[in-house]
C-alpha cells in the first residue's frame, strides 16, 4: 500500500444527526479530496486502473473524494478520512487473477455416471411390479 497522504486536501463541515450543541458549533466532519491525475506516487497504468474503478467516487474537476463524519473529534474523523482513503485506493489497485478453465478428470466422470446409475436402480425398485 502506498502512503499517497502527503498528496491529501481536506475540508471541514458540520456534522449532521444527533449530538446537541457539539454538532451546532463545531465542524467535526472531515472531506478528504485527492486530484489522481496530479499524484506522483502512481503510474499512468495505475492512474487509469484508479480512474476507471473509482468512476463514482471522482468529481468532474477529478478530485476522489470521501467523507467522514463517524467521530465526535475533527482529528479522529481526519484519521478515519485518511485510512479509508488509502484503503479504497488500495482495494481499487488489486488485479484478480484470470479463472483458468479446467476439464473434469476421467475419474470424477466416471463417479458421477456411477452415481446416477445407482439413482435410477433405486427408482426403478420403487416400481409396482405385477
Amino acid at each position: 500500500m502506498k502512503d499517497f497522504s502527503k498528496e491529501l486536501s481536506f475540508k471541514t463541515s458540520r456534522s449532521s444527526g444527533a449530538g446537541g450543541q457539539n454538532v451546532n458549533k463545531v465542524e467535526t466532519a472531515v472531506t478528504v479530496l485527492w486530484k489522481v491525475e496530479e499524484s506522483v506516487f502512481f503510474n499512468e497504468d495505475e492512474k487509469f486502473l484508479i480512474q476507471n474503478k473509482l468512476q463514482n467516487r471522482i468529481n468532474a474537476d477529478g478530485f476522489l473524494f470521501l467523507t467522514v463524519s463517524e467521530s465526535r473529534t475533527q482529528l479522529m474523523n481526519k484519521n478515519k478520512a485518511i485510512e479509508k482513503i488509502l484503503e479504497i485506493v488500495d482495494k481499487a489497485l488489486f488485479i484478480p487473477k484470470k479463472r483458468q478453465a479446467t476439464k473434469p478428470s476421467k475419474a470424477q466422470k466416471q463417479k458421477r455416471l456411477d452415481t446416477k446409475k445407482k439413482l435410477s436402480e433405486k427408482k426403478e425398485n420403487r416400481k409396482f411390479k405385477y
